[in-house]
């Protein structure tokens, strides 16, 4: 098996990251994996444009995984400032969750928000419903805030909706 590496994503890689990212999240494809939203939500779960956009953006990164030279997996880190930074998109090709890929990467987005932004917390998003992703999280030291904030129901940019429930809970970690 080849090894795998991890680094920046730049615009070569928008057109490869796009499809993991969706194949990751939506569709039948998906169901394969356990970290999915496609019971949840329809369509796209980002497009190009906003992935090139994140790649233009200084204050964030897309920490690329790849083996054998296919991407495998992603997670984007955000400089929020103030010390704090965001992390989202943490995608692992669904045939390939539960086998440590997402805990490397979340290691390493932490890693790179301590190092390259200078942030000392570390913030997330999940959708409300997405309780054993939520759990998971809590396993690697992130903790529910209180916080909720609405799911964007009406930008098809995120998605559309399959339930009108839908919202984000914050999750919290500090970063040593």
């Amino acid at each position: 098996m080849d090894e795998i590496v991890l680094r920046d994503g730049g615009h070569d890689d928008v057109a490869l990251i796009h499809p993991l990212v969706h194949h990751a999240y939506r569709g039948d494809r998906a169901r394969v994996g356990w970290t999915h939203e496609a019971d949840l939500l329809d369509a796209a779960r980002i497009d190009e444009a906003a992935l090139a956009a994140s790649i233009d953006d200084p204050r964030q990164t897309i920490i690329l995984a790849e083996r054998g030279g296919e991407p495998i997996g992603c997670v984007q880190v955000t400089d929020r400032g103030d010390g704090l930074a965001y992390l989202g998109m943490l995608t692992v090709a669904a045939h390939l969750q539960a086998r440590g890929l997402g805990r490397r990467l979340l290691q390493a987005a932490e890693a790179l928000a301590r190092d390259r932004y200078g942030a000392t917390r570390i913030e997330m998003t999940v959708i409300v419903q997405r309780g054993e992703l939520i759990e998971w999280y809590q396993r690697r030291g992130y903790a529910l805030t209180g916080e909720t904030r609405p799911f964007p129901m009406t930008d098809p940019r995120f998605g559309v909706p399959r339930r009108s429930d839908l919202a984000f809970v914050v999750l919290e970690k500090p970063l040593a």
